[in-house]
């Protein structure tokens, strides 16, 4: 079971990037909460709490700099465990793969690949009409396209 769930994290194909680009898109909304929740607040109780902490006034116009700086906090935060837990381990892996202590995916073997191959002549294989065996193999070694 790991195997097959180790296999499917090292393939490159289009449907493990969306899945990592969903994931990745609800880790950055719980990091964004939590900025927003916890930090942005600390910053502005460290810049002297009130109506205006965290932001300054210019001819009447707000500065928000807290989330400028929330938005900093959760950008490094997302990009470290993205690297801590995805990027590193992978690296890991790979390396283990190079020294040759790790199997890579598991190719398929030549049973599989002659099954799938009769299974794709079988979808292409088109009746012939009068043909009593349903194939294309009754056509009496002549191709289709020369009866035309």
């Amino acid at each position: 079971m790991l195997k097959g769930f180790k296999d499917f994290l090292l393939r490159g194909n289009v449907v493990d990037l969306a899945v990592a680009v969903v994931v990745g898109a609800a880790f950055t909304a719980v990091v964004t909460a939590f900025t927003n929740a916890f930090l942005k607040p600390l910053i502005q109780v460290f810049s002297g709490g009130g109506e205006f902490a965290g932001s300054f006034v210019v001819s009447g116009v707000v500065f928000d700099y807290a989330s400028f700086i929330n938005a900093i906090i959760t950008l490094v935060l997302t990009a470290a465990v993205i690297y801590f837990l995805v990027v590193m381990p992978l690296k890991v892996v790979e390396e283990r793969r190079r020294r040759g202590e790790e199997e890579g995916p598991a190719d398929p073997s030549d049973v599989e690949l002659l099954i799938e191959i009769r299974d794709l002549l079988k979808a292409q294989a088109r009746p012939v009409p009068g043909d009593g065996r349903g194939d294309a193999g009754g056509a009496g070694g002549r191709i289709p396209q020369q009866d035309r």
